[in-house]
């Protein structure tokens, strides 16, 4: 056992004897214990994410996190608070705050829209990298509206609701869409009902019913044909509106912006993010 194997093959000498080994000029060194990228090349179920993302300088790990899951998904996938606090451990208002970080930095927009059946909805739209040819994509974005924004611009304007909530909208729309069961003249385009419905909305808010709008939308019409039914009714609902109920007359407060509940993920006016007033006096009733 003291002996040496002298037939084994004496061990190579280190290619520096033990000494730091030089860097070249122009290459990077590696910092030992730094990660080492084993990389495999994907070719199925991979997503391209912008190192503008996954390397931010100001976003959370939490926030990046979520942005990685959103943009992984297939178009459609509920992404609102209650869905991603079901997938993740993290708690509802983690994840809330996470959705506000992306959307303050471009990588989250929250819209409200209709969809077909008419109810009002929150949209998400998820932004791969915000800013990326911003002005050609805000051009492309603006032509329907361009195209929209002149037939109503041809058409007189309308009274406005102090709180133009989905609901009186709704509920404006509802008025319109039935007009032409009174009058088949009254058959009102998709354009000139959302440029009229803000005015019905505003003679709701003065404590009229929808029935009452309608019977003044509709009384003593022209017996001629009518040429432009919606310039008619956008002056009637100008020209006749009438006065806020009594106790109503001081100036309105100030309009809070739309938040997003922490709770349920449905939109509200406030001046800050949280709950909304519905999750609050449901958390103190239980």
């Amino acid at each position: 056992m003291g002996t040496q194997n002298i037939s084994a093959r004496p061990l190579a000498p280190s290619r520096n004897d033990g000494r730091n080994r030089p860097v070249k000029p122009g290459t990077r060194s590696v910092r030992a214990g730094g990660v080492i990228h084993e990389n495999v090349r994907h070719t199925t179920r991979f997503t391209v994410v912008g190192n503008h993302l996954s390397q931010h300088a100001e976003l959370s790990l939490l926030a990046i996190g979520l942005a990685v899951h959103i943009q992984s998904l297939p178009g459609g996938s509920p992404v609102d608070i209650k869905s991603l606090t079901r997938r993740f451990p993290e708690g509802a208002r983690r994840i809330a705050a996470g959705l506000r970080e992306l959307e303050a930095h471009g990588y989250l927009r929250r819209e409200l829209a209709r969809d077909d059946a008419g109810k009002i909805v929150t949209r998400t739209v998820s932004c791969n990298h915000p800013g990326r040819s911003a002005a050609d994509e805000e051009a492309v974005r603006r032509a329907p509206a361009r195209r929209t924004e002149a037939p109503r611009r041809a058409l007189p304007a309308v009274p406005q609701p102090a709180y133009p909530s989905p609901d009186l909208l709704r509920t404006g729309l509802g008025v319109l869409a039935g007009l032409r069961h009174e009058d088949p003249r009254l058959h009102l385009s998709a354009t000139e009902t959302e440029h009229l419905a803000p005015g019905v909305a505003a003679w709701l808010e003065r404590d009229l019913t929808p029935e009452a709008v309608r019977r003044v939308l509709t009384c003593a019409l022209p017996l001629e044909p009518l040429r432009r039914p919606a310039a008619l009714l956008a002056h009637r609902l100008s020209a006749q509106l009438p006065p806020p109920p009594l106790g109503t007359a001081d100036p309105a407060p100030p309009r809070h912006p739309l938040q997003n509940c922490d709770t349920c993920d449905l939109a509200f006016r406030g001046p800050e993010p949280g709950t909304c007033e519905g999750c609050r006096r449901n958390a103190m009733t239980t």
